[in-house]
């Protein structure tokens, strides 16, 4: 399960909307308590250098950036967020090859029918497996 503070949410969201007509991306922060329960209290909005709107890349001094200050804060990087601009929000073949970290969580906001449609995966060996999102107070 992933809970995201509503301001988080709301950041993340402008930022990808922001990128359009491209996909935009970004990565997010927070704990993960003993139940594997996570919880994002930080995003770190990044430009996507491969200026597509079919795939994404992380600027790596975004990535650099974003472990220091989450180290600094005693947070972890608990994954990546990006948009598809034109399909459902369900990782692509191309997300599944790139997943870095068995470990994240993979959050994708699709604008397929104009309204964000949000929905976070863990991505293991391949293997796809969609988690709860609970929107906090924060």
């Amino acid at each position: 399960m992933l809970t995201i503070d509503r301001s988080v949410y709301l950041d993340l969201v402008a930022h990808l909307i922001d990128g359009l007509p491209d996909e935009a991306c970004g990565l997010f922060a927070g704990t993960t308590g003993p139940d594997g329960h996570a919880t994002v209290t930080r995003f770190y909005p990044s430009v996507n250098v491969a200026a597509s709107s079919r795939i994404y890349t992380i600027d790596p001094k975004t990535h650099l950036r974003a472990d220091r200050d989450a180290e600094d804060a005693g947070l972890e990087i608990l994954g990546v967020v990006h948009s598809h601009t034109h399909t459902e929000a369900y990782p692509s073949p191309t997300d599944v090859d790139q997943a870095p970290d068995p470990a994240w969580h993979y959050i994708i906001v699709s604008f397929r029918t104009g309204v964000p449609a949000l929905r976070s995966y863990r991505i293991v060996d391949g293997s796809i497996a969609e988690e709860e999102v609970l929107l906090a107070e924060g």
